[in-house]
């Protein structure tokens, strides 16, 4: 996956906005629950997916920060 460009950010932010009628607390609300939902997902995956299905990667719950180095 091809990381995403700044503009790219842009209009999705936009996007989301214009979903919730420019609502900013509605909108980040949607965000907080698909979160939780894509954790509870990953999870449930993890227990049911053997190591060598995927060859030994194993899911992370929490996204590690590109230092840009």
């Amino acid at each position: 996956m091809k990381p995403m460009t700044k503009e790219d950010v842009d209009f999705e932010v936009e996007a989301a906005l214009a979903w919730h009628d420019d609502d900013v607390k509605a909108t980040i609300a949607t965000l907080i629950e698909d979160i939780r939902h894509l954790r509870q997902q990953l999870a449930l995956t993890e227990g049911a997916m053997s190591r060598g299905m995927t060859r030994g990667w194993a899911p992370a719950f929490h996204r590690i920060r590109d230092t840009g180095s």
